[in-house]
Order: C-alpha cells, then structure tokens, then sequence
C-alpha cells in the first residue's frame, strides 16, 4: 500500500470542504497543532463529539510519523476522555514517539483545553509500511 499526502484528507487537507484543515508543526520530536471546535463538531448540545476528539489525536499521531518521513498507518488506538470539551474552547494537541521498534512504533498524543488541562490523550501503535 502506498502512503500519499491527500489534500482531501478530513483532518488536514486544505481542499476538503468539510475538513478541519489542520496544520501541523513539527518542532524536534514533538508535533503540534490548535483547533477551535464549532456547532457542527457536537455531540451532545454544546459538548464535542468524541469521536472527533479521536480523530485529532490519531491525526496527530500519524502527522508526526509522515513529518519525520516514516510511512505507518495505525493499528490500534486507546483514548481517555478526561473531561468534557466545550464548543468553542480552543485546544491544542500533541504528539509524540514513545517506542519504535522493527515493525512498530508507539506514540502518545493529548489535548490540552485553553487552561491547559488535558482533556483527552491516546497510545497507539502504528505498522509501519513496506518502502
């Protein structure tokens, strides 16, 4: 399977008109980026989705691989909802390695709300793929 850049991509491609558009920045070996949910990221009234909160941090996880040149796709994810996120709170997340191995690696990402509390954090192991 190749692994390609898509500019569609529902997390962080610029031309997908329903996506975050997030923009990532890779500073030594920790990746981060902001995001401000809206109406349309709720779940409950008022509260964000958590499977968008999945999403960030999966997105994060793999933008810090694609950044360092390390093709993977994730194989498994844990999150931890800490608490609750408003709409309209703005968040930042990050993400890092915690292991590589052969045929793994292992990272971390957390989103911290605007008082800089963590509000959800995930460990997942990404496969990396065949070049």
């Amino acid at each position: 399977m190749e692994i390609e850049d898509s500019e569609m991509c529902f997390a962080c491609g610029k031309d997908n008109p329903i996506g975050l558009k997030l923009d990532f920045e890779l500073n030594d070996d920790v990746v981060e980026t902001t995001f401000t949910p809206r109406n349309v990221h709720q779940g409950f009234t008022g509260i964000v989705h958590g499977g968008l909160l999945s999403t960030l941090l999966d997105e994060a996880m793999a933008n810090l691989l694609y950044l360092q040149d390390l093709k993977a796709v994730t194989a498994k994810m844990e999150v931890k909802f800490r608490q609750p996120v408003s709409i309209g709170e703005d968040l930042t997340i990050t993400g890092w390695i915690e292991r590589e191995k052969k045929r793994t690696i292992n990272t971390v990402a957390k989103i911290l709300n605007q008082d800089q509390q963590k509000v959800a954090e995930a460990e997942a192991v990404f496969i990396k793929q065949n070049e």
